[in-house]
Parts: structure tokens; C-alpha cells; sequence
């Protein structure tokens, strides 16, 4: 006899393993288990059967970590069959616990894809979601956004949107229900319409004046954008109505680019000095960080270094006397640099991004990491840097400083102690930042810093050998 298993709701993944397992204990094979969600339309076991006892002596049954992971991410899927091909994969798991390592079973690689899907859609509603301003009845402030994911991951993903907007009392609406946050308490709603979220805000048209100033034709790869950005998600995009329009002109604009000599900018030229990139930084509001009030540091060393050294941002200290690597993690890439006989006076220092990222914490201001998007935008003030001074080596500090040199984003401990070779023929040689040594203690602090220093030292060799 079948046994009908309903689940209180389509993300219910307590319900499922709690159920599982009392299945497991009772010998229940795949094919006597049906699984159903309450409510479904057609359901025709809405309220489920009493789930059997164990049997006598039955194990409590045992899986992997992986297996755990991926069925977190796979139940979210909108495949009817999900819960069912979960619980054949955790059956066969009790006879054969290695089963998870087998990339080639049906059954493993059905799951994989499954989670991959989701895990996707997930990425794709926290880069996608566009949130609208909307003042309440009694005058206060909300922010609403509609989005339409293809899986059940509302939920899921509903503590992502909590850390990154606190501060912020906003509501996300899709057609599987609704998530309110208040600044303190986070609570559910049901199924929304399209038109239920507002329609656009005045700060719409800024957001699209920006996102138009940022576009970059030089860079434009059609095929790759719409992989990572595909059509279905414009329509809730404010800057996705521009996009046509951009995409169309790129070619002329990119032509009027070259034509005027820019290299990355429409409408820049390339800076003709170190002291041009030095003061034209300072007006530098191209990103969120360029407009927090601070003032940006350029770099500063030899207009013709051999070597030049790129940290992640200037901190407080740096931001206060203008001038980089001035700051505890400064003065203990000093130090080292002494060890392995490296000039700094002869070495050009600088950082991927100009301006510093902070939070306030009381009168102190703490750092905060730029995103992948805040070190592509300062890209161009450190491309210029480098085509003025032209360093035929290049080390960078952490894994920021690698994603402004080189575009993407890296793992330094498996690319440092090795050189890359760059687009213009100098070398780059990746190593942590000195405040991450900072950060460690003890015996931990003792291994990574004779690390750093075991990099600055092939550095300083390659330096020795390249100035013979």
C-alpha cells in the first residue's frame, strides 16, 4: 500500500526529511512513497496518511553533508518529481554511503542539475531585484519590488535581502507570496500581482542618467550580457529600457571613442600625467564610494617604476593624510618590503580603488570590502596609472587588487607565488594584503606572514633579475 505524504508547504524541507526518515525506519521502498504539497490543485491526498512506525531495531539513518546540501537546493525546484527522486537517492544512500561520489548515477547528476537551476535563480533574484520607493500612510518611507522567480526560492533567499537592506523597511512581492521587513521583524504574505508594486520613482530617472554614464562600448559583449542578464528579467529592470538603445549606438560610440582617444570612459580622455589622474579623482562620483564624502588617494612613487604595488583601497589613516599605505597594514607592508631589500622609494603604490569604503560604527569608521562592481568602475583611474608609469612588475595585494588589474575575480592562494602575464607585457605576481595578516594570531599569524614574505621575496629576485 502507498504511502500518501502531504508537506505543509512546496519549500517544506523539515517536513520532507522528518518524513523520509520515518519512511527510512519503516522500510518504505521509492515506489510505495507518494509525495504531495497541501493545497495543490487536483491533490487527492490533501491531508496526507499517518506516517508508519519503525521498525523494530531500525538504524536511524546517516548521509553525507553533500547529500544534505544538495537536497536543501534541489527541493526548491519546481519539478513535481523532486520529492520522489530525493527520497529514491537517500534510499539507495543507506546501502551504498558513497553513492553521492558517483558523478556518473542518473539519479546523482539529476539532483546536481536540479540544485545548480536553483542555486542560479537564487543569484539571479539578489542581482535582479529592483526595489521602488513608496511613502506609507502615515508618511514613512518603504521600498516594494516585484520579481518573479522560476523556483521556490522567496524564502529561501529572504535573509540575504534582511542583511543587505536593515536599515531599510522594504517588501518583495512575486506570484508564490510575499516577504515584509519592518527593520526588525521579517513576516510573510500571500501571492502578489504585478500591479500591487509601484509602477516607478522619481529616483528612477537618476538610476538611468547613471546607469547610461557607466555603460561601456569598448566592453560590450552582447552573448555574454544577455547570459547573465537574460530579456525575461528587463521588464522589472528601471535601467533594462535603455539597454536597446545602448546596444545599438555602441558601435559609434565606440568608433567616437577611439576617434577621441579614450580609452574607457565615453567621452575621457586618456590622462596625459600622473598629476591629471591625481586631481581628476578627487571629482571621481562614478560609484557609491566616490560619493561618501572622503577624499580619494592616488598613488604616488617613480613616474617610471620598475615595480608598482596595488592594495585593495585606502583605510582611515590613508583617507585622512591623503597619501596610500600609511595605515598599521601600510606599515607592516613597509617592514616586509625592508626584509626583501625592496625600495620603496623606487616602487609606485596604489590601490584598486581610490576613495574609502566605510561603515560607521560611534565616532570610528570601519572598513567595508568594495564589490565586484565598485573596483570595476575605479578600473579606469588604475589602468591609467599603469599606462603612465608602465611598471614591468606588478603585485597585487589581495584578492580586490587582482580584480582591478585583471577584470574577474581570482583566488589568490591558488595563484600567488607565480606570475601572470598582462595584456601590456608586465608581470603580476598575487599575494594577500598585510591587514589580512593582521587579522590572524598566534601561530597562524606566524605561517601566512612568512608566506607574504616568501612572495615579496621571488619578487624582489624577478626585480633583480629584470634591472640587471
Amino acid at each position: 500500500m502507498t504511502v500518501a505524504v502531504a508537506l505543509d508547504a512546496p519549500d517544506d524541507f523539515e517536513g520532507w526529511r522528518d518524513a523520509a526518515r520515518r519512511l527510512l525506519m519503516a522500510g518504505v521502498s521509492p515506489d510505495m512513497a507518494s509525495w504531495r504539497v497541501k493545497g495543490d490543485a487536483g491533490d487527492l491526498f490533501a491531508d496526507g496518511d499517518a506516517l508508519p512506525d519503525p521498525a523494530p531495531g531500525a538504524p536511524v539513518p546517516r548521509v553525507s553533508a553533500k547529500f544534505l546540501q544538495l537536497a536543501k537546493s534541489a527541493l526548491l525546484h519546481t519539478e513535481i518529481e523532486r520529492f520522489s527522486l530525493l527520497y529514491g537517492l537517500l534510499f539507495r544512500l543507506q546501502d551504498n554511503p558513497r553513492l553521492m561520489d558517483d558523478a556518473t548515477d542518473p539519479a546523482v547528476r539529476r539532483i546536481e542539475q536540479l540544485a545548480r537551476t536553483v542555486r542560479r535563480d537564487i543569484h539571479k533574484m539578489r542581482a535582479f531585484v529592483r526595489f521602488r520607493e513608496v511613502v506609507e500612510p502615515d508618511g514613512s518611507e518603504r521600498f516594494v519590488s516585484w520579481f518573479e522567480p522560476e523556483h521556490h526560492i522567496l524564502r529561501a533567499n529572504a535573509s540575504f535581502f534582511v542583511r543587505r537592506f536593515t536599515q531599510m523597511h522594504w517588501s518583495i512581492l512575486t506570484p508564490q507570496g510575499a516577504i515584509h521587513w519592518d527593520g526588525t521583524t521579517l513576516c510573510e504574505g500571500p501571492p502578489a500581482r504585478k500591479e500591487d508594486a509601484p509602477a516607478g520613482d522619481p529616483v528612477e530617472a537618476l538610476w538611468g542618467k547613471y546607469y547610461a554614464s557607466i555603460f561601456n562600448p569598448a566592453r560590450l559583449k552582447v552573448g555574454a550580457m544577455l547570459k547573465e542578464m537574460p530579456r525575461k528579467y528587463w521588464k522589472n529592470m528601471p535601467e533594462a529600457a535603455l539597454i536597446p538603445g545602448l546596444v545599438a549606438g555602441a558601435q559609434a560610440r565606440e568608433a567616437r571613442m577611439i576617434e577621441a582617444g579614450a580609452s574607457a570612459t565615453p567621452g575621457e580622455l586618456q590622462p596625459e600625467t600622473l598629476e591629471v589622474v591625481a586631481k581628476a579623482i578627487q571629482a571621481c562620483r562614478r560609484c557609491p564610494i566616490g560619493c561618501n564624502g572622503t577624499r580619494a588617494v592616488a598613488g604616488e612613487g617613480p613616474k617610471s617604476a620598475v615595480l608598482m604595488i596595488v592594495g585593495e583601497q585606502p583605510g582611515d589613516h590613508e583617507e585622512q593624510q591623503g597619501r596610500p599605505f600609511i595605515g598599521p597594514a601600510g606599515q607592516l607592508l613597509r617592514s616586509h618590503l625592508n626584509d626583501t631589500e625592496i625600495d620603496l622609494n623606487g616602487t609606485y603604490v596604489t590601490n584598486a580603488v581610490k576613495h574609502f569604503k566605510f561603515s560607521p560604527r560611534g565616532k570610528a569608521r570601519l572598513h567595508q570590502t568594495p564589490t565586484a562592481g565598485e573596483i570595476d568602475h575605479c578600473r579606469w583611474w588604475l589602468e591609467s596609472e599603469r599606462a603612465l608609469v608602465r611598471p614591468r612588475l606588478v603585485v597585487a595585494l589581495g584578492a580586490s587588487a587582482a580584480r582591478g588589474l585583471l577584470g574577474k575575480t581570482v583566488s589568490v592562494q591558488k595563484e600567488r607565488g607565480q606570475p601572470r602575464l598582462l595584456e601590456d607585457g608586465s608581470e603580476l605576481w598575487i599575494t594577500t594584503h598585510p591587514s589580512y595578516l593582521l587579522r590572524l594570531q598566534d601561530e597562524a599569524r606566524s605561517v601566512e606572514e612568512q608566506r607574504f614574505a616568501d612572495d615579496l621575496r621571488r619578487v624582489s629576485e624577478r626585480r633583480t633579475d629584470l634591472t640587471r
